[in-house]
């Protein structure tokens, strides 16, 4: 282990090792927990715990004591058993992992949540998946979601093309929480596919007491053998174990950074709900298995920006990415879709230089109209292109994806305003669909 010298000899000396449950108690305070181990260049003097709330805390055992509650080992990542053998009466279904939470656990060099699971370790260490189906399995990527990038997209895509053209029935992706729906919005644009696609995540690691990765997975399992043939991500649907909602990939958002009900369909119901692994209700239309042919169109520009509109922003932002080469801007605009009138001159210039411009509004819920004030108007003179209902990020994503297929502005403002994979309603929900 990585502790050294003072912190070293304090665990010696009660005979205490990583894995170990233990009270530390100083003072008029005590934490009980798991000893982790920690980073190599962690301070001398701390210890690190994992308390029964699943965070980890680190502790200065100055003036501390510890004490045994119980001896404990590593956790094992994966599962070692007998080979899985494919019962040809169940469905097909590909399990991608690109990591995330869902498959990470404790790393026990640095005390932090890694994505450490490959897309089997997922299987064997949730055995009630087998009941399902059989399963194809590969680790795509092995990284957090933050470090997604719009190649990875079309690599993706290409991926699940490849498992459908190979006869799968459907297919589940384990995906970080943080850019889920960026990868969801730009899988809906790149694929049309005759069978379900579903992604998942989790905001708890699945080593902690109150994971949701289980559920989730399970559940979307329980989608990809359904009859929704759309891209789609599965997640809780309340804070309570029990049901996950299945919302359509280009309406769906996180909107918290820990609960377990962070995603929630943006102008819109979600497609379904789920409990054990079936759907328990229908609350919108969708495109049923085999409606569709495989249709594969990944190509996507990657110099693409989203460029929030805040007071006092200069032109000097717009015109940095117009001298950096950027072909796309995605503004997130204000109210109906507004910046300040001073934007409108470099925007303008953006137009006159071939690249596109599109408008979306921070608001989250309606549409954008330009049309209303005069400074809207100059804006659509000037070119800009209104991102109608959808939200910032699938905005984003479905502009980099429309300048894959063109970069004539006239046929990316026409792929911008066509409503491809449901992005866009046909008019504009006057409720808040928060509950």
């Amino acid at each position: 282990m990585t502790y050294k010298e003072i912190s070293k000899n304090f665990l010696d000396d009660a005979n205490i090792t990583i894995g170990d449950s233990v009270k530390v108690s100083k003072e008029d305070i005590s934490y009980k927990g798991i000893l982790l181990d920690r980073s190599e260049d962690a301070k001398d003097s701390y210890i690190v715990l994992k308390l029964d709330s699943g965070y980890n805390v680190g502790v200065n055992i100055e003036s501390a004591t510890i004490e045994l509650i119980e001896k404990g080992d590593k956790p094992k990542i994966g599962y070692e058993g007998e080979p899985i053998v494919k019962d040809p009466n169940k469905d097909n279904i590909s399990i991608i992992s690109t990591g995330g939470t869902v498959s990470s656990i404790i790393d026990y060099k640095t005390g932090a949540v890694h994505p450490a699971f490959t897309a089997e370790d997922l299987l064997r260490a949730n055995p009630e998946l087998l009941d399902l189906a059989n399963y194809d399995v590969k680790a795509l990527y092995n990284i957090l979601s933050e470090n997604m990038k719009p190649e990875y997209w079309a690599k993706a895509a290409e991926s699940i093309a490849d498992d459908i053209n190979e006869g799968v029935d459907g297919v589940v992706i384990a995906h970080g929480t943080d850019t889920m729906h960026y990868t969801s919005a730009a899988l809906s644009f790149m694929l049309k596919t005759p069978v379900p696609i579903v992604i998942t995540g989790a905001q708890r690691s699945s080593d902690r007491p109150s994971t949701d990765a289980f559920l989730n997975l399970y559940n979307s399992v329980g989608a990809a053998k359904s009859d929704i043939a759309e891209v789609t991500v599965c997640m809780h649907d309340t804070l309570n174990d029990g049901i996950c909602a299945l919302h359509k990939g280009t309406k769906v958002r996180k909107m918290h950074t820990s609960r377990r009900d962070t995603f929630r369909s943006i102008d819109s119901k979600p497609i379904a709900t789920l409990k054990d692994a079936k759907i328990a209700n229908i609350n919108l239309p969708y495109t049923k298995r085999g409606e569709n042919k495989l249709e594969l169109n990944n190509n996507v520009e990657s110099k693409v920006a989203l460029i929030k509109s805040f007071p006092g922003i200069t032109e000097d932002l717009i015109d940095y990415h117009i001298d950096k080469g950027f072909k796309g801007l995605l503004i997130e605009g204000t109210g109906l879709g507004h910046v300040p009138d001073y934007l409108v001159k470099p925007l303008q210039r953006a137009k006159d230089e071939n690249i596109a411009v599109v408008m979306t509004s921070q608001c989250l819920y309606g549409t954008v109209n330009m049309n209303v004030y005069s400074t809207g108007r100059l804006l659509v003179d000037a070119g800009v292109i209104s991102g109608m209902d959808m939200t910032p990020e699938t905005a984003y994503v479905k502009l980099a994806w429309a300048l894959g297929q063109s970069d004539k502005l006239d046929e990316v403002k026409e792929i911008i305003q066509t409503n491809i994979a449901g992005e866009l309603n046909e008019s504009s929900s006057m409720e808040y669909f928060l509950n």
